[in-house]
């Protein structure tokens, strides 16, 4: 064999070509994923077109709070915030078949926000009297006696006396110069706010015009003093159509229940009526539809005998006293008897 001395190796590489790796289940995974939420969506696009309104507010109730629901039937929630699944937080409910809890539970939510924002514009209005009353040097002197305060009307303001500083004269109903001022200052402020005005008057439980309690003087003083208020807010610019009511209240409701006789009961009441209360005063002045008793039907002819002059009646004895020559109708009270 010859020799072919020092030789080099030869190395042969062979390639060769690789194949896919194996991708896995997980693009079944993907797929089945895809196919499930398809059919879901058909699903719902079903039920909605072929289910009613009543239906599919019941389908989302269940969706919204699932405990509200046991065996098909809808269950007071068991939450105590109630997500909307169940008819009501409350149990043994019965349900009316004229009126839908949900329209009742909104009418009282708005009735009940009206009512906070009326309270919030009273207490805003009394947050302006009181910096007028302060600002005002016709007023300021008095600030021991304006009162202030929202009461179930609406806003009071109350000009009371005192011992050395009363609002009018004794048994008169004119008003003292610096009352009169009083009120032509808070009417400008008074006539810009939309609320009607109720004014009454108040005395103090002395006696005027004799013992009798239906001799009492009080009553006419106090209405008249009302009206004497009424009279100069009215010259000073509040319009008659703000003027709800002018009331004489005599010393039925005094300010000081335990002292009847105390200079405060003795005052002048002017009430910015809330939406409740100019309401109750529209129904008491007999606005709307009225009925008449027996409307239309002719009264019998004796439907109005004179009883004046059959013995014993009680129009017979106040005739009597009518005519006696002390009566107290024609003399006026002695002086003795006209007091505060």
């Amino acid at each position: 064999m010859e020799n072919l001395g020092q030789h080099q190796n030869i190395v042969v590489r062979r390639y060769k070509k690789g194949r896919h790796d194996e991708h896995g289940g997980a693009w079944k995974v993907a797929m089945a994923d895809f196919a499930l939420a398809m059919m879901a969506l058909f699903l719902v696009l079903w039920v909605i077109n072929s289910s009613n309104e009543q239906q599919r507010e019941a389908i989302s109730g269940y969706f919204q709070d699932p405990k509200a629901f046991e065996e098909g039937n809808k269950v007071p929630s068991r939450y105590v915030i109630d997500l909307g699944g169940s008819p009501s937080t409350a149990d043994n409910i019965a349900e009316s078949e004229t009126l839908d809890p949900e329209k009742i539970l909104q009418a009282e939510e708005i009735e009940s926000l009206a009512e906070a924002i009326e309270k919030r514009r009273m207490e805003d209005m009394k947050a302006q009297i009181e910096a007028q009353i302060n600002a005002s040097p016709t007023l300021s002197p008095f600030k021991n006696q304006l009162l202030l305060d929202i009461t179930t009307e609406g806003l009071r303001l109350q000009i009371v006396d005192q011992t050395k500083r009363p609002m009018f004269d004794t048994g008169s109903a004119k008003l003292k110069y610096y009352s009169e001022d009083i009120l032509w200052e808070l009417a400008p402020l008074l006539g810009t706010m939309e609320h009607r005005l109720s004014i009454s008057g108040h005395t103090d439980s002395s006696k005027m015009g004799g013992a009798r309690d239906e001799n009492d003087a009080n009553w006419g003083l106090s209405s008249m003093r009302a009206d004497s208020a009424r009279r100069a807010l009215m010259e000073a610019g509040v319009p008659k159509s703000q003027i709800a009511q002018v009331i004489g209240m005599g010393d039925t409701a005094p300010l000081k229940p335990d002292d009847p006789y105390a200079a405060v009961n003795r005052r002048i009441s002017i009430t910015l009526l809330n939406k409740r209360s100019a309401e109750a005063v529209d129904d008491r002045a007999g606005k709307g539809d009225v009925e008449f008793i027996n409307d239309g039907e002719a009264p019998p002819e004796d439907a109005r005998k004179p009883v004046i002059n059959q013995a014993g009646s009680l129009l017979e004895q106040l005739r009597k006293q009518r005519e006696e020559s002390n009566n107290s109708y024609d003399n006026p009270p002695n002086k003795s008897e006209v007091f505060w």
